[in-house]
C-alpha cells in the first residue's frame, strides 16, 4: 500500500486527485483560474463534493474560459441556479463571472495570472521544514488581500491556502507521504 497524505485515504476520488493533481505546481492560466473558482465555491462544503460536481461545473461554466464567462449574465445566473449538478449558491456563481473581470485586470497589470500568483512563492514551492496542519499563514493572508483588492470573491486567507496547497505553491504532503 502506498503512503499518502491521510486526508486522501477517505474515498477513492481523493485518493486519486491527490496522486495525480494536488500539490503539483501548476502554471497554466486557465487551470489556475478554474482552481481559484473551485476553491471559492468550497467554502463551507468539503473538497469531494467540488471533485464529484467538477465535470458538470467545466461543463456548464464554458469549461471556466474567463472570456466566456464575461458573457453571462443575469437570465445565466438564473439557468444556473436550477442545476442541481452544480453549487447552486447565487453569491459563489456570481463570483464566478466577477472573478472572470478580475482575472483580465491581473492579465492586464502583471502579464499572467501564473507570474502574479507565483511571484509571493518567488517562484518556487514552499516546503514547510516539518508537516504542519496548517489552514492559512501569511502569505495566504497577503495574497487573499490582494486579491479581493483586485475584485476577487471568495478568495478568504484559508480558501487561498487550500488554493496554494492545490496548484502546488505550498507543499504540504505529509512527511510519510509518498508523493512529496
Amino acid at each position: 500500500m502506498t503512503n499518502r497524505c491521510s486526508w486522501a485515504n477517505s474515498s477513492k476520488i481523493l485518493r486519486q486527485y491527490h496522486d495525480e493533481e494536488w500539490g503539483r505546481p501548476l502554471h497554466d492560466d486557465r487551470a489556475l483560474f478554474e482552481m481559484l473558482i473551485l476553491e471559492g465555491m468550497s467554502c463551507g462544503l468539503s473538497w469531494e463534493i467540488i471533485l464529484k460536481k467538477r465535470e458538470h461545473m467545466r461543463e456548464v461554466f464554458d469549461n471556466f474560459d474567463p472570456h466566456a464567462l464575461l458573457k453571462y449574465d443575469d437570465t445565466k445566473v438564473d439557468a444556473l441556479m436550477q442545476d442541481a449538478g452544480i453549487i447552486r449558491h447565487r453569491a459563489k456563481v456570481e463570483a464566478v463571472i466577477r472573478n472572470a473581470e478580475a482575472y483580465f485586470q491581473i492579465k492586464e497589470l502583471y502579464g499572467s495570472l501564473d507570474s502574479f500568483l507565483w511571484s509571493y512563492v518567488n517562484n518556487a514551492p514552499i516546503r514547510n521544514e516539518q508537516f504542519e496542519f496548517k489552514t492559512r499563514s501569511e502569505t495566504s493572508d497577503k495574497l487573499s488581500k490582494d486579491l479581493k483588492k483586485l475584485g476577487f470573491k471568495f478568495v478568504g486567507s484559508t480558501i487561498i491556502y487550500s488554493f496554494m496547497q492545490a496548484v502546488g505553491m505550498v507543499n504540504d504532503h505529509e512527511d510519510d507521504c509518498a508523493f512529496q
